[in-house]
């Protein structure tokens, strides 16, 4: 059973959905990085999703985008998140990791080395944000050779064709955007999905997982009651990362939040 498999299956048993954190590897500095991906899961975070520092990030809003440049700075490239994450590995083996990145990191690197190296390091899946459906087969099949789940983006005005595409492609869970644009904390997030989840349930896609926007409770609370499996929280959570305090008040408020 894969880890996404086994913490649904887990928290199914104890009436909760998934909280899933957000954070760019290496921001601030590795050492700072890893301190933070083991602070999320203490405060209650079921799954990580991790982004892979990048000068063009057209998915992220200005907080991710911020944060990216500080890794950049600070000399964080792609071998030193697989580093993080393999370590990250070592202290934590049950915790779902999945990467969300863009097709240049993974093209720069070789498609099958990139999966190679998230294999090696312990990761679950990834997301490449930027690969439009049409291109996504060749990724899905690299992915999955190298046991990793390849995670798809499904959207409130994706087709019906389309979601059906998304269900057969991905695995773990799905990404389902609560909003337009791009990431960003927001006070105006409306989950309002029925017909998209309707069709990814009807054909046989991945758990949804809302992202894009999810930042106070109420947000998690209005997933859950749409029938999502769980949501990440991004920005929010970056925007937290230099007040340990307030990062760990702020992931136990959001994950108590996710009791069905």
């Amino acid at each position: 059973m894969s880890r996404y498999a086994a913490m649904f299956q887990r928290l199914a048993g104890r009436g909760e959905g998934a909280f899933g954190a957000f954070v760019m590897l290496g921001d601030p500095d590795p050492a700072t990085s890893a301190d933070i991906l083991d602070a999320l899961v203490e405060a209650g975070a079921d799954m990580l999703e991790v982004g892979i520092p990048f000068s063009d990030p057209v998915a992220d809003g200005p907080v991710v985008q911020a944060s990216a440049v500080r890794a950049l700075a600070a000399g964080v490239r792609t071998r030193h998140c697989f580093d993080l994450l393999g370590a990250f590995r070592s202290r934590h083996a049950d915790i779902p990791v999945g990467i969300l990145t863009y097709a240049n990191i993974v093209v720069a690197r070789g498609r099958d080395s990139f999966y190679a190296a998230a294999a090696e390091a312990g990761v679950d899946s990834v997301l490449v944000a930027d690969v439009p459906l049409i291109e996504a087969a060749p990724f899905a099949a690299s992915a999955r050779a190298h046991g990793i789940a390849p995670v798809l983006i499904a959207a409130a005005n994706t087709p019906a064709a389309r979601l059906g595409e998304i269900a057969r492609l991905g695995d773990g869970y799905t990404y389902c955007v609560a909003r337009s644009g791009v990431t960003g904390a927001d006070e105006q997030v409306r989950i309002d999905h029925e017909a998209m989840l309707d069709a990814l349930r009807a054909a046989g896609a991945p758990p949804p997982i809302f992202g894009f926007g999810i930042s106070r409770p109420d947000h998690v609370r209005a997933a859950s009651a749409a029938g999502a499996a769980g949501v990440i929280s991004g920005s929010a959570i970056v925007e937290r990362i230099g007040d340990r305090d307030a990062l760990t008040a702020f992931v136990r408020e959001m994950k108590a939040a996710t009791a069905l």
